[in-house]
């Protein structure tokens, strides 16, 4: 037992009865006041029983209370955590709709957050650190990136990797580069919005291509490259959003060799790729000329830090894509960048991951059991819920807010108007487990009502 996980004994009330009260509540406040932090472990129950001379059975009783309140969760063979402040979510919406990160399992993330920043900072001149620095990022902020795309993307010269202030901005930079207004972007029917709003920005066309359970089908893919002739393919190959599906090994040679063929360049958006611990190889390893590869730490660490890496085919075309993300965006975050690449280089940033993919497995198993008809990966963040004809989207979502529920559909995805109903769930914006249970299970009693509310028999 630590002193930093045990320093909340002295809340206990000795004299309280029974005394497993006496702990949960010293628990509570010690949660509620911040002195313990989400992720961090606490004591295993027989220190706990043997440091304040109880039997285990009132230690055991104690955390099983917490647990009911959403206080802490429990692993087995790894220990119990804490899962959240007090109150952290209670007062407005829980929600659904934001695709984040779950909190890492076992992991306070604004204590690394916080040592990380103290120690960049300690060893770097601030004058360096505050000024401006190159657009696509320092040479050891490139090689970091190349470390970390290397489980999907293979081995990548430092020279083709560029740092950028967010996915969003790499994808906006990229459609700049790539299209011209009025051209043409293939994507998937239900895509990422951040995409629509940047092709919509820019007046860039986008144009759906037929998919099945992996993605884009070739042979309408090649169709379209050559009716359409458009400057970019745009994919998310792993737990796609919004449909959480993954694109096969053999699919993605195929769609590779259609797009190689045609001379059309890929946009790999592999912003989950990591999040299987046995990552599919990304298309910037199977036809690295042809592919421009980005990957946000948004989806899977934390989108706080704003960073995200891409891949460019050549020196050429990295050097070019730097100049465009200078004239958007300037430069990341110098701090942000540096926390990113020390995460990287420590070990920091695979710990936070193995943190998240726990955290999600964990969230993964609840949701498909309170809602067995949702489609995604057992590893992604989100899931797809197709909806009964009966329900349509606005009226789901109304519905679902007035139960305090904030959910997003189809639409916000749909490239034409003729999207399928539907619902992205995301597991991961609430910061406790429980919350999200108890979200996840009036979505259901919701969706077994029929919209006047009388219940189905």
């Amino acid at each position: 037992m630590t002193a930093s996980n045990a320093r909340w004994l002295r809340r206990v009330d000795r004299g309280r009865r029974p005394i497993y009260l006496g702990v949960l509540h010293a628990l509570e406040a010690a949660i509620s006041e911040g002195e313990l932090q989400a992720g961090q472990q606490l004591p295993p129950q027989r220190a706990l029983a043997a440091k304040l001379g109880v039997d285990l059975t009132t230690i055991t009783r104690a955390y099983a209370a917490a647990r009911a309140r959403g206080l802490v969760e429990g692993t087995v063979g790894r220990g119990t955590f804490v899962a959240g402040g007090a109150g952290e979510d209670e007062a407005g919406l829980v929600d659904l709709s934001m695709n984040l990160p779950p909190p890492p399992l076992g992991l306070a993330l604004d204590r690394l957050l916080k040592d990380a920043a103290r120690q960049v900072v300690e060893r770097a001149d601030p004058a360096v650190l505050m000024a401006y620095h190159p657009a696509g990022g320092s040479l050891a902020q490139r090689a970091a990136g190349a470390a970390w795309l290397a489980p999907c993307a293979g081995h990548v010269e430092t020279e083709r990797v560029l740092v950028a202030p967010g996915a969003q901005a790499a994808l906006a930079a990229l459609l700049r580069l790539l299209a011209e207004p009025g051209e043409t972007v293939l994507t998937e029917p239900l895509t990422y919005p951040g995409l629509r709003a940047a092709a919509a920005h820019l007046g860039v066309r986008l144009a759906p291509c037929p998919v099945d359970g992996e993605g884009m089908i070739p042979d309408e893919l090649a169709r379209l490259c050559a009716e359409s002739r458009p400057k970019a393919v745009y994919l998310v190959p792993t737990h796609q959003n919004p449909t959480a599906g993954t694109m096969g090994s053999v699919r993605r040679a195929e769609v590779a060799r259609v797009c190689a063929a045609a001379g059309v360049p890929i946009i790999e958006d592999d912003a989950y790729g990591r999040l299987p611990a046995s990552p599919l190889p990304g298309f910037a390893a199977l036809t690295p000329h042809n592919v421009w590869r980005l990957e946000t730490l948004a989806k899977t660490l934390t989108p706080g830090l704003r960073i995200a890496f891409v891949v460019a085919p050549d020196d050429g075309a990295a050097r070019r894509l730097a100049l465009a993300l200078r004239a958007t965006s300037l430069m990341p975050s110098p701090l942000c960048a540096a926390i990113a690449t020390a995460w990287i280089g420590d070990g920091v940033a695979e710990k936070l991951l193995a943190g998240v993919r726990t955290e999600t497995a964990a969230r993964q198993a609840l949701a498909r059991a309170i809602l067995p008809a949702a489609r995604g990966e057992p590893e992604a963040i989100h899931l797809w819920l197709d909806l009964p004809a009966r329900w349509p989207a606005e009226r789901v979502r109304d519905a679902a807010q007035a139960r305090g529920l904030s959910l997003v559909g189809a639409e916000a995805f749909a490239v034409t108007p003729d999207a399928p109903p539907g619902l992205r769930l995301s597991l991961g914006g609430t910061a406790r487990r429980a919350r999200l249970e108890e979200a996840l299970r009036s979505l259901a009693a919701l969706l077994a009502e029929e919209p006047a509310g009388r219940l189905v028999v």
